[in-house]
């Protein structure tokens, strides 16, 4: 399959859940805000909702600074 994430094309072997495509992409643990096709996936749904083939994925982690 693949899919677009944080605007780059990505092959994965299966759908996933977007806990699992997180921990793959290495954001696992950490406090972010997902959409999937322009629209936010709250965060309870992470586990349950699967990521498809030509999904485009922005995956939105806060940062420190000033």
């Amino acid at each position: 399959m693949i899919i677009t994430l944080n605007g780059k094309q990505h092959s994965i072997e299966a759908a996933m859940s977007i806990d699992a495509l997180l921990a793959h992409a290495g954001y696992g643990g950490k406090t972010v805000a997902v959409a999937v096709n322009d629209s936010f996936v709250a965060r309870e749904s992470y586990s349950d909702y699967l990521i498809q083939d030509n999904d485009r994925v922005e995956i939105v982690a806060p940062m420190q600074g000033g």
